[in-house]
């Protein structure tokens, strides 16, 4: 057997020896951009060994299978796309038969049948420029008989439904619910899996919002946040009852109204707040309030991101797995406030630079970052890396530092 492929081998028996006999709940992200793989640092779940991904390439699936058959679990949380096809970038192409791209989801299937866990699976319907969208459906079509078992919950988002996308018409041909999104996909059934139940007021900056179609949804956004709380296992509920969390929905009309609203709701409840006001970017007219007003830092999670689905998921998902834990909250807003910056000021200034594959003089963009008041100290870029050599994706490490004088955050 050649070097590299122990090295492989080796690295997936260690993580069963270190992971298997604590974490019960089996994580397999759709790929390992930092939307999708960001779950396997939160310290609630157990992740295929990251050498099992191999970004734009696609998963190494005999890795991807030896693990899922190895490892016990009570539930898993996992993407049919990544077990067939070997993530979303391969499953819009790959020129595979259906009944292969099926025969790859059995070991789904011997997983439950020897472990006894909860099946929470997603399988994307591709963007508008898949070559293979009638495969696509085909499979997840036969997938649906999967729903027949008992603790198998599936579902289909929907990725990037621009003007007349076929999606959503083949979204109504599944026999099992739909919606709009796909990198959050993951982290919300996360939420179903672990923390089902959560109640939930949504609140909109302006009641006309929940009318609008929102970009590459194809739905009105009242629609779309009902079908996310579904997918999520969650109950909405008013704020007259006393909700776990308040998912705050801003669309970028007015940003001053809503830093007063959300400086009232929070002197009551957990809030999370997606940023709907752009695609891939955040307001910086409200991102600055929030600081300014010490209010980011308080925040249950926040997301701008992606798109408004990607951003409502990830705001839920997170602000709900996270109450109650107070270091995982704060990892995961500096984690959205990095990703806020790097759609803001990183991306454009490394795409106005450099081309891809990106070389290593794009971290230079980290001179950019700016230290950031947060909570009686400041937060800085301890470093900078690019996953998939693209600047799309970016992972950034931040740290905080407290300021001469003051006490460490607690």
């Amino acid at each position: 057997m050649a070097l590299p492929l122990l090295r492989r081998w080796a690295g997936v028996a260690l993580a069963l020896l270190l992971g298997s006999a604590s974490a019960q709940v089996l994580y397999l992200p759709l790929d390992d951009r930092p939307p999708n793989w960001g779950p396997c640092r939160y310290g609630l779940v157990l992740c295929p060994p990251r050498a099992s991904y191999r970004g734009p390439q696609g998963a190494d699936l005999p890795l991807l299978r030896a693990w899922l058959l190895s490892t016990p679990g009570e539930a898993l949380v996992g993407s049919l796309d990544a077990l067939a096809y070997g993530g979303l970038l391969q499953s819009r192409h790959l020129p595979l038969p259906p009944e292969d791209a099926l025969a790859r989801l059995g070991p789904l299937l011997s997983w439950k049948a020897r472990y006894g866990g909860r099946l929470y699976l997603y399988g994307v319907i591709p963007r508008w420029d898949a070559t293979q969208r009638g495969r696509n459906l085909e499979v997840l079509r036969g997938v649906a008989s999967f729903g027949g078992l008992g603790g198998v919950y599936l579902e289909a988002p929907w990725d990037d439904a621009v003007q007349r996308s076929p999606a959503l018409a083949e979204a109504r041909r599944l026999p099992y619910p739909t919606r709009p999104g796909a990198d959050e996909a993951g982290q919300v059934l996360l939420l179903r899996a672990l923390r089902p139940g959560l109640k939930v007021a949504v609140a909109y900056e302006d009641p006309a919002l929940a009318g609008r179609t929102t970009p590459y949804e194809g739905l009105p956004l009242a629609e779309t946040v009902a079908r996310l709380l579904a997918s999520a296992g969650a109950e909405a509920v008013p704020l007259s009852e006393g909700p776990d969390l308040v998912l705050y929905l801003y669309g970028g009309l007015n940003p001053r109204k809503a830093l007063l609203d959300l400086l009232r709701l929070m002197g009551e409840h957990r809030v999370a707040l997606a940023d709907l006001s752009r695609v891939n970017r955040g307001d910086p007219r409200l991102a600055e309030g929030l600081l300014a007003l010490g209010l980011f830092p308080r925040l249950a999670a926040y997301a701008a991101w992606g798109t408004p689905a990607n951003n409502l998921g990830s705001a839920l998902a997170q602000g709900g797995l996270f109450l109650g834990d107070e270091e995982g909250r704060k990892a995961r807003l500096f984690e959205a406030y990095f990703a806020y910056w790097w759609g803001e000021v990183g991306r454009p200034w490394v795409r106005a630079r450099f081309p891809e594959p990106l070389p290593q003089e794009a971290r230079e963009a980290a001179r950019l970052f700016q230290p950031v008041p947060w909570e009686g100290g400041v937060l800085e870029l301890s470093a900078l890396a690019f996953p998939w050599g693209r600047s799309f994706e970016a992972e950034g490490a931040l740290s905080w530092r407290p300021l001469p004088g003051e006490r460490p955050s607690p």
